[in-house]
């Protein structure tokens, strides 16, 4: 659906019922599928015809909804994972192997973070952090001969940094490598990372596209841009016979359009087995049909209370990329004129005891270990995933004792401003 607009790709892409079949994607919830021959099954383990076997590679609800994010992206090809998490590391791990190097952001989610660093590093890949703010100059600096990929987020959870993603695919592309990015936060209505040069766009979908906090899951995107047969000495999973999989070149047999999600689908799917369940995709795409509305409004709250926050005497710092006092406004207005994400980053005066009393005091905003969900939701990293640090800790890791993370839903703004104002009488 390429010549559609995104709001209409919301609704209609990934599936269109031919006549007398379910208007809603049916779900698939089926481990295995029947054929009358094993030269019909053989075909589909060659890789020879298109199908389905088992559950744990492909699903067609799944599959359906992989091809929805894909258009929604303007991607080649796409897939489900079973987090997000997953999807990101599937994605590194497609093309890197021991004795591998990665370039990545510095700010991004914690998580990921510790995913590349230590689970990775003990598979013999190496990493090295860069500013996002960092220079064309500093950024070429940490390449090295055996990097094979770049890797940060379009907008970072919680530091809620900006990518320049031209700039970080242009110094990608002059060292033979893709640009993967994670685009969780402003998701493809607000910003489409494969426009401004990203080869590779993953997700959790857990966030904004499901958006009702009911289904865990990740997705990712290949753009089809990148020519991994340009760069065969570099990329041999693509490049060369898989002779775990009959020998299969996935870049000579499923084009540069394909050979990415093939591999990862047909290797590490197998391998690995992070798979979405049918059930899953199918909560994922009652979101996805809403997301284009959803996505206006979550930026419009979150506007809203960034703009209360920064005015407030009881606040020492407020992150919202979107404010026009905020060091990342010029990006964001590039990359995401009609808006960005929900979620608001703000230092509380006092520290981590304001920063507990204040949350004690709310009521309608709930605190939880979750972001970009139909309603709003707040954490205090001192008081919960972080506690075991110290104040001192924590500002060497630049999250002061005070930050509040706030992820502002679908409620009326004036609600959710007089709920932060009460509590803020707390304190």
């Amino acid at each position: 659906m390429k010549d559609y607009r995104i709001n209409t790709k919301c609704v209609q892409s990934g599936y269109r019922p031919s006549n007398g079949e379910p208007r809603q994607i049916p779900i698939i919830q089926s481990t295995t599928f029947k054929y009358d021959t094993s030269e019909a099954m053989g075909k589909l383990f060659d890789l020879e015809a298109s199908g389905y076997f088992y559950s744990r590679l492909q699903n067609p609800t799944c599959d359906m909804v992989a091809a929805k994010i894909a258009d929604l992206e303007g991607g080649s090809a796409g897939m489900l994972t079973s987090s997000g998490q997953a999807a990101n590391f599937f994605a590194l791990f497609n093309i890197c192997e021991n004795g591998s190097h990665i370039v990545a952001s510095s700010t991004i989610y914690g998580g990921t973070f510790n995913l590349i660093a230590v689970t990775m590093a003990k598979m013999g890949i190496e990493v090295t952090f860069v500013s996002p703010d960092a220079s064309e100059e500093e950024l070429d600096a940490a390449f090295k001969e055996n990097t094979r990929a770049m890797f940060g987020e379009s907008i970072a959870n919680p530091a809620l940094t900006v990518l320049d993603i031209e700039k970080f695919a242009r110094v990608a592309h002059a060292h033979n490598v893709p640009l993967i990015v994670d685009n969780t936060f402003p998701t493809p209505v607000h910003l489409r990372p494969i426009e401004w040069g990203a080869d590779i766009v993953t997700h959790s979908t857990t966030k904004y596209m499901d958006g009702h906090g009911s289904a865990i899951g990740g997705a990712i995107v290949d753009s089809g841009n990148f020519d991994w047969m340009a760069y065969g000495d570099r990329y041999k999973g693509l490049t060369t016979p898989d002779e775990s999989y009959h020998g299969i070149t996935y870049a000579e047999k499923f084009g540069q359009g394909g050979a990415f999600i093939t591999k990862c689908t047909a290797q590490l799917m197998r391998d690995f087995g992070c798979s979405q369940s049918p059930q899953s995709a199918y909560l994922l795409n009652l979101g996805l049909e809403s997301l284009h509305v959803r996505m206006k409004r979550h930026f419009k709250n979150g506007l809203g209370v960034a703009e209360y926050l920064k005015d407030n005497d009881k606040v020492e710092n407020v992150s919202f990329p979107h404010l026009k006092s905020d060091k990342y406004y010029d990006l964001a207005m590039k990359y995401m004129p009609k808006g960005g994400c929900g979620v608001v980053s703000f230092e509380i005066k006092g520290g981590r005891k304001a920063a507990e009393k204040f949350m004690k005091n709310l009521k309608l905003i709930a605190i939880e270990t979750h972001v970009a969900d139909a309603r709003t939701c707040c954490l205090n990293p001192a008081t919960s995933t972080h506690r075991q640090l110290t104040d001192e800790q924590l500002a060497e890791a630049g999250i002061p004792a005070g930050l509040i993370r706030i992820s502002c839903g679908l409620e009326d703004k004036d609600d959710l401003i007089e709920d932060l104002s009460q509590a803020f009488e707390s304190i």
